[in-house]
């Protein structure tokens, strides 16, 4: 992400070289490329200038957090995941140290039936790993550590000559990122890979470089390295640029060639959705697909009027509320904008996934309800009776999967601070045991009268003296008002008696 917005732009750039405009093949630039990466360019092939698929950035760090957030607010999931290798410390929402767990996150999306986009905010071969986004103050010029930022001249010419230092960190660096790209490509998971993003600017260390050593050469190093020594076929390779606000800028100076690049890509923020930038790519592509990278608000039905060959876009992570509701409203009832749950998404996806080896994407009708997201209790809704809310919680935070739930709920204490209990569950009605001191819990969850309602029971055992002391709670979970509503009919049984209640919880 560039993060940083410019002024429209005031230049039309539209003196495109006429070898750029040529129709070209379409196979990929890969000349080894996987089954599973045809059939995922074919499908952009297939759907540009017809559908434009919704798509939502996740951070490193937080797995499809971004996603699940987009899904609850606008109502359907995205059908993009995109997400980033990092480059940030320990902790940090950024942290390159997430890169197991987003091959796992990957997967995992891959299978639900997203397809994958990945870009890497590489760190600058003057530094290892992890670098901060910006420079700091007082950091040495000749040591750039962040992920903003230029190298010297010499530094960067140094980059793209082999025998350098420069250039044998560089390729360390690459080759870290090969190696979780090829856990992905055992995995049979194609990936649109978009590296050196925004190239055509100077903000990132990589970018905004012409004449002889320049950001495009850097680029088909990268290439090279990853497709001719790596062997890596899983990759359809996207060239990503931002907007051009002024002449050195123009998408032609950043240019690889049709041979080292399957889709491009532009980056838009500010809603700058100017059918400029729209021409002058279209004038580069031949025909190759088109799809916005990042932006800050998706294009409105009208924008795709009169610019109907962007394939895809992707909000970038934590900008969903950048856009009203009302106005996702307008998107999701459009049929040309594609989300997961959309029946025109399931028929061109199905193809892709059968190249995949997985199965066709089932009717939503006929999946279980999705409880996933932050939940604020309401009493005034809520039927308890006259027990009171005291041993009630006040807030329910839920991530559920295809095969498990994790509960957090939270207790709002008079006496000390909040209660937090957390527990995980499968789905398939196995028991789930733990133990607390003398307390023994046993917890089955499974989805019952359909895919509706998810019934978990709870059965709580602990021994005092002599006497066995049991306490078994049932609940129907059961989703309300678009998914705005969350219903629990709690009913328990205990030495202290029966207690039926229904409590009510309001999406946050």
């Amino acid at each position: 992400m560039q993060r940083i917005f410019f002024l429209p732009a005031i230049f039309l750039w539209l003196n495109v070289v006429p070898l750029f405009s040529q129709p070209v093949s379409h196979e990929p630039v890969t000349p080894h490329a996987s089954p599973e990466a045809r059939a995922l360019l074919k499908l952009l092939y297939d759907i540009s200038g017809h559908y434009t698929l919704t798509g939502q950035h996740n951070y490193p760090d937080i797995r499809d957090r971004n996603s699940r957030f987009a899904a609850a607010y606008i109502g359907k999931t995205p059908a993009v995941f995109s997400t980033d290798w990092g480059f940030a410390r320990d902790g940090d929402k950024d942290s390159y140290l997430a890169r197991p767990e987003i091959v796992n996150e990957i997967i995992r999306q891959h299978e639900k039936g997203s397809l994958i986009t990945i870009c890497w905010h590489a760190v600058p071969p003057t530094a290892d790993e992890p670098v901060t986004f910006r420079p700091q103050p007082g950091n040495e010029p000749d040591s750039l550590a962040s992920v903003q930022g230029q190298l010297q001249d010499r530094q960067f010419r140094d980059l793209l000559t082999p025998g350098t230092v420069i250039h044998g960190r560089w390729c360390a660096q690459v080759d870290s990122i090969a190696l979780y790209l090829k856990r992905l490509e055992e995995a049979h998971v194609p990936i649109l890979w978009r590296p050196y993003h925004e190239m055509n600017g100077n903000w990132f260390w990589w970018g905004g470089r012409t004449g002889e050593y320049s950001t495009a050469m850097l680029y088909r190093q990268l290439f090279d390295r990853l497709v001719n020594l790596h062997k890596l076929s899983n990759l359809v390779w996207v060239w990503s640029v931002d907007r051009p606000n002024n002449a050195g800028m123009q998408f032609s100076n950043f240019y690889p060639g049709p041979q080292y690049l399957d889709v491009l890509a532009l980056d838009v923020y500010g809603n700058d959705f100017s059918k400029t930038y729209y021409d002058s790519l279209l004038a580069l592509s031949g025909g190759k697909p088109m799809v916005l990278a990042e932006v800050g608000n998706p294009p409105v039905p009208g924008i795709l009027d009169s610019q109907p060959k962007w394939g895809f876009y992707v909000t970038w992570a934590g900008m969903v509320r950048n856009t009203l509701k009302k106005q996702y409203e307008a998107l999701v009832n459009d049929p040309r904008i594609l989300s997961l749950e959309d029946a025109a998404f399931r028929k061109i996806v199905n193809p892709y996934r059968t190249a995949c080896g997985l199965d066709p994407l089932p009717d939503p009708a006929n999946m279980p309800a999705d409880f996933s997201g932050k939940w604020i209790f309401n009493e005034e809704k809520s039927i308890i009776h006259n027990v009171g809310a005291s041993s009630l919680p006040y807030k329910i935070e839920i991530v559920q999967d295809e095969n498990e739930i994790i509960i957090k709920r939270t207790v709002l204490l008079e006496y000390a601070d909040d209660k937090t209990t957390e527990e995980k569950l499968t789905l398939d009605g196995k028991e789930n045991k733990s133990a607390f001191m003398n307390f023994q819990q046993t917890t089955t969850a499974q989805f019952k009268q359909g895919v509706d309602t998810l019934f978990i029971q709870s059965k709580v055992v602990t021994q005092r003296a002599d006497q066995r002391i049991e306490m078994i709670t049932n609940e129907n979970w059961i989703l309300q008002e678009k998914g705005t509503i969350l219903s629990i009919q709690q009913y328990s049984s205990s030495s202290r008696g029966r207690r039926d209640i229904t409590m009510v919880f309001d999406r946050e």
